[in-house]
């Protein structure tokens, strides 16, 4: 028994995410079919006769179902594109977004060649996908990934394995800097910043079913800034670099806070819209830290 044409599942597959609310409902139908029979968007309008077997008919209409409820696309494919590697995507985590892409090159401009950075922290690691990206630029790294949520640790030491990055990446659980050892010459960061009165204001993809745990920054969306900054000087390494990214206009309230716990502003990054979205952090010029024990000063 087969299923419908290539051409018929997509016209039907339009149908149902357009009565959904689905605002790319062509391409995201094109998305879904190609995935279930493994080819490219390129394939399905070149055969757009050939039909799906059954069971692919039965794993499409499953996945349509899914989206239709308005899981992201990510969870329903179970992956999302990052910087040109694939990450494993659970109900666990966020999925990776294109704005953090601009803290990835951020940090290839501060630290390329050659003076590529040898010891990575990333707090609040998700799918892992900044510290595995990162790694796998920086052949000669190591580096640890934070997470409050195992569940999320458990996808991104998944995602680690699957880039070939697992031997220099290790993870553990954790509240930001809470039980992180020695010094790292590259930290970087992306925490929820999201105020919470927002959260409910989002697309169902982002307020239902992403997890709070990743989005809520608290009344202000600076709650875990709060949390994080004051540990940071002391686990940067003293010509190291700190990469924060942040929300639309959250920029000079987080410079004042790193200000205040002994951090240097070393500048910012605009995401692809022109918006401010990561600040740079160092320690000040003329203040080593090097030869300070770590712990409370």
């Amino acid at each position: 028994m087969t299923g419908p044409t290539l051409g018929e599942a997509l016209k039907t597959t339009e149908e149902h995410l357009t009565r959904a609310a689905i605002t790319e409902a062509r391409m995201e139908a094109q998305l879904l079919v190609a995935h279930v029979i493994e080819r490219d968007r390129a394939f399905l309008r070149g055969f757009p006769e050939q039909r799906l077997r059954a069971e692919q008919a039965e794993l499409l209409r499953g996945l349509v179902e899914l989206r239709a409820e308005r899981r992201p696309m990510a969870q329903v494919l179970g992956s999302r594109e990052f910087w040109s590697l694939d990450f494993q995507v659970t109900a666990d985590t966020l999925a990776p977004r294109p704005d953090s892409e601009t803290l990835i090159s951020c940090c290839i401009d501060l630290r390329e060649e050659p003076d590529p950075p040898a010891r990575i922290l990333d707090l609040g690691t998700g799918t892992g996908c900044l510290l595995v990206t990162l790694l796998t630029i920086w052949s000669d790294a190591v580096g640890v990934g934070v997470d409050r949520s195992r569940a999320a640790l458990d996808v991104a030491r998944a995602n680690a394995r699957e880039c070939g990055a697992d031997q220099r990446a290790s993870f553990c659980e954790g509240d930001w800097l809470a039980g992180v050892e020695g010094r790292f010459d590259l930290i970087v960061s992306n925490p929820p910043y999201i105020p919470s009165p927002e959260i409910e204001t989002l697309e169902p993809e982002v307020a239902v079913h992403e997890p709070r745990l990743a989005l809520d920054g608290g009344d202000d969306g600076l709650a875990c800034y709060r949390a994080l900054v004051p540990g940071l000087a002391e686990h940067l390494d003293h010509d190291g670099y700190a990469v924060l990214e942040h929300g639309l206009g959250q920029g000079p309230n987080l410079e004042d806070l790193a200000i205040e716990w002994g951090l240097a502003v070393a500048g910012h990054r605009n995401d692809l819209s022109g918006h401010r979205r990561c600040l740079v952090l160092k320690m000040p010029a003329g203040v080593d830290n090097s030869k300070k024990p770590l712990g409370k000063q």
